[in-house]
């Protein structure tokens, strides 16, 4: 089966349409070179067959050290992990959000939105790279990912500028 790739720009920070507040849903940021932080990575993505699933821990180890501009974030609810959120500012004032999802037992609980507004909040507020500020904030996904992540990020005023197909 073929894979559709999109990918979504944001291009004010005002064109951020929040989520339903869920008012206990926090970001926290963590270190990306603990084990932790990989293997909830490996859990959100495993599902969608992201690349962070199978990656072991020297190549994790080895992303993150290339990788030094990445910020790694816990989506907490009443300290509770349920998620995570990697934002990469990138030269240019460019702001990838490189990775967002929740763990599978908290999909379709309604945190979603929420936590999709807050990393959004949270790529407009990162240093930019080379730039003066921030003037744009993009992500991807694809067909394998959960079926409302697409349709969240367009509620959340993302717009698609580019569609692939990847045959597989």
């Amino acid at each position: 089966m073929a894979k559709v790739v999109t990918y979504l720009e944001m291009n004010d920070a005002k064109d951020l349409r929040p989520g339903k507040v869920v008012p206990e849903l926090l970001l926290r940021r963590v270190d990306g070179g603990l084990p932790l932080v990989r293997a909830t990575n490996a859990e959100v993505g495993s599902p969608y067959g992201w690349r962070s699933a199978n990656r072991t821990n020297d190549e994790w180890q080895e992303l993150v050290r290339c990788r030094p501009l990445r910020q790694y974030w816990f989506i907490t609810l009443r300290d509770e992990t349920v998620g995570i959120a990697n934002v990469e500012p990138q030269p240019g004032g460019d702001v990838e959000i490189t990775a967002f999802g929740l763990l599978p037992e908290h999909v379709g609980r309604g945190l979603g939105g929420h936590a999709l507004t807050l990393t959004i909040r949270q790529a407009w507020d990162s240093a930019a790279v080379e730039a003066p500020a921030v003037r744009r904030v993009w992500l991807h996904t694809c067909s394998f990912d959960h079926p409302n992540a697409l349709r969240n990020y367009q509620r959340r005023g993302f717009n698609v500028y580019r569609t692939e197909v990847e045959a597989e």
